[in-house]
């Protein structure tokens, strides 16, 4: 028997913008109990979601960021690992992903396909003693380590930079590389990659397509990725966010999917405004 687990998620600190409250709402109101653990004041939180100081998984000491963009991402990914290793029948969402239906699992595992080439960790559910979870959070241990997954040739660079006394912390290295590319690897490579989901179920609508999303005469179009084994839509937070913040108002398009699904879970886009702090609003095309 299937069973609805807790949905976990981590903002860091300040306000909320209507995108991540249209994301927490949708767990919300698909039945899901959700917390939202944080490391300073939030504000603009959803009436139902439980606000946990994120110290109780990991301290705020070991906040690592990403040596060219400033984003805590690799620490959102390590903050994860540690949480599905400490929390039971809990599945961690990032504060980017919509729910379309209820996140149901029999075995723990909960994670699916966004290419043909990589498994997304943007959701993520991993019973305690997957071995792929273990792979993880052993490599998170090392900020100097050597991506097993590397090519001989890329390993013998990083080696050469660790015996001249100049090794490679893991903020100089390619973007996503302990999400995604560590996640695929880990899953490949214990087996459990065989319990992820196609495309289709959790981010249906391509990266590169994702501004069908606001536009207002694209909604029919966006939704045709959905189908009815979808139970996510990605959002793709920080660019998204750049997106909306072209766009008059900082606001979707009338008539397109994303106003809709503000309409759909109550949510008010002008009380909790996208901030244009560290974003660069994307060109409009």
């Amino acid at each position: 028997m299937s069973k609805l687990h807790r949905i976990a998620m981590l903002w860091v600190e300040g306000p909320l913008s209507y995108l991540e409250q249209l994301c927490v709402k949708s767990f919300l109101d698909a039945g899901h109990e959700v917390t939202l653990y944080h490391y300073g004041e939030v504000t603009n939180v959803p009436k139902g979601a439980e606000m946990v100081h994120g110290d109780v998984i990991l301290k705020r000491d070991d906040f690592i960021s990403h040596g060219r963009t400033g984003s805590l991402a690799l620490f959102s990914d390590v903050f994860r690992y540690h949480l599905l290793t400490k929390c039971d029948d809990t599945i961690w969402a990032d504060t980017d992903a919509y729910c379309v239906k209820p996140f149901e699992t029999q075995t723990g595992h909960y994670f699916g396909w966004e290419s043909d080439s990589h498994i997304n960790g943007g959701v993520l559910g991993l019973p305690k003693d997957s071995p792929a979870l273990a792979g993880l959070l052993e490599m998170s241990h090392d900020e100097f380590g050597i991506p097993e997954w590397y090519s001989d040739g890329a390993r013998a660079k990083l080696q050469a930079q660790i015996d001249a006394g100049t090794p490679v912390h893991v903020s100089e290295l390619p973007w996503g590389i302990w999400g995604p590319a560590a996640v695929t690897h880990y899953l490949k490579k214990t087996g459990e990659d065989a319990h992820a989901f196609p495309v289709e179920v959790l981010y249906p609508v391509p990266f590169k397509r994702r501004r069908m999303i606001v536009r207002g005469g694209k909604r029919d179009a966006a939704m045709e990725f959905v189908t009815d084994k979808t139970t996510s839509i990605h959002l793709y937070g920080r660019r998204m966010r750049a997106f909306l913040l072209s766009r008059p108002g900082g606001l979707p398009d009338k008539g397109g999917l994303f106003e809709h699904l503000l309409e759909k879970h109550g949510i008010d886009p002008t009380a909790a405004p996208i901030v244009a702090k560290n974003l660069e609003p994307e060109v409009a095309d």
